[in-house]
């Protein structure tokens, strides 16, 4: 069977070592000329945590995290107004919890890739033309690659989803927030400030995170509210903007915010579709469900579901079968956990009422949202794989 991947990212790198794994010649077609900088701080759990254990790439996630006690709350002048407890976290969800930087996991997937998978940077799809057996990806310059299968990988504005499915069919539902990330160099910012190690703004319709990195650099990441979807023609200016009037360390973070180009902007959204295959192409992570990052569920979201969808070819041959069989699994999972990110954007994340601090206590209630709703139930999906193939029976 041949595969292509369109997107080398974490849900492309995931779904490219599974199914290479299963025998399956690999090819990955990243549009960018090589690995992405870019990135934040994330916490990877739940149902991605136990995929990424099935694949053997567990222990070099560890080894890659970060020991995290807790965030420090801080106000627009820096003045502490409490803590998020994430050694508390990480015991409510049994130590099954890694943080680390985006760059960092996908580093580790691209290591744990077989020798034998084709990863292509500077391959940018142009042209996707599907049958019922098998699919033509067109490259710019002219070039074809054919293949039984196309996984669509590439990402919330996914060139796959738009060349197959037309912008009509996916519900692009915006969030009211737009984020970016970015690195600074920090280890004079970090001697100054009392801050230990991670701290996050409890202000109203806007946030900063800031993770002081053993290295001495500092990674940011930024949400704050806008009216509209579209992106800025200028991000950084935009980012120096929105926290101008804010004090702390912010003035000194911003004067050495990247340019444009080095810094990760998005809309805050979530892709909503009816159906995430045609023919022999399908989506998986936010190319076809994004859930948001209020919820902290993209990247173990991405990992999970390509884990499930290439699962589904270790009992079947065919590829209708397998593509029903993974939308049967997955799809109540991912649309279960874009209601929780869409409750939780109302609730925390840069509030329009009042502050965090005002909203979250470490209390049985919040401990048990915490360990079923952000962790996931003991019997997950790819628990469930591992263990044998769950009923897909209607």
């Amino acid at each position: 069977m041949k595969v292509a991947v369109c997107g080398a990212g974490i849900a492309g790198l995931a779904v490219a070592e599974r199914m290479a794994a299963l025998g399956a010649q690999v090819v990955v077609l990243e549009r960018a000329p090589g690995p992405d900088p870019r990135g934040h701080l994330i916490d990877f759990y739940g149902a991605g945590y136990e995929a990424a254990e099935a694949i053997g790439a567990l222990q070099a996630l560890k080894d890659a995290s970060y020991r995290i006690d807790e965030a420090t709350l801080v106000d627009e002048q820096g003045r502490r107004r409490g803590d998020l407890p994430y050694d508390q976290i990480a015991k409510a969800l049994d130590g099954r919890m890694c943080s680390l930087m985006r760059p960092d996991l996908e580093k580790t997937l691209r290591a744990n890739l077989p020798e034998d998978v084709q990863l292509r940077f500077s391959a940018t799809v142009t042209g996707v033309d599907s049958r019922a057996d098998g699919v033509t990806v067109t490259l710019d310059g002219g070039e074809t690659v054919e293949a039984d299968l196309l996984v669509g990988a590439d990402g919330i504005r996914s060139v796959v989803r738009k060349l197959v499915f037309g912008t009509e069919t996916a519900d692009l539902r915006y969030l009211g927030f737009h984020c970016a990330a970015f690195v600074v160099d920090a280890s004079d910012i970090a001697r100054e400030s009392e801050i230990e190690q991670f701290a996050v703004t409890d202000t109203i319709d806007r946030h900063l995170d800031v993770f002081f990195l053993p290295d001495g650099r500092a990674a940011v990441f930024a949400m704050f509210g806008v009216p509209g979807a579209e992106l800025p023609a200028d991000p950084r200016a935009e980012i120096r903007d929105r926290f101008a009037d804010m004090g702390w360390l912010v003035p000194e973070i911003l004067h050495r915010c990247p340019p444009s180009e080095d810094i990760y902007y998005e809309a805050v959204a979530q892709v909503v579709m009816p159906r995430w295959s045609s023919d022999r192409v399908v989506l998986v992570g936010d190319a076809g469900a994004a859930v948001s990052p209020f919820a902290a569920h993209s990247a173990s979201l991405a990992v999970a579901g390509a884990y499930v969808l290439a699962e589904q070819f270790r009992t079947t041959s065919s590829v209708e079968r397998a593509l029903d069989f993974y939308e049967k699994l997955w799809r109540w999972v991912v649309e279960e956990k874009q209601q929780i990110s869409r409750d939780i954007g109302c609730w925390t994340l840069p509030g329009r009422s009042r502050p965090v601090s005002l909203r979250f206590t470490w209390r049985p209630l919040v401990k048990r949202f915490v360990t079923t709703t952000l962790g996931g139930e003991p019997n997950t999906v790819v628990a469930m794989l591992r263990r044998g193939t769950p009923d897909t029976s209607d």
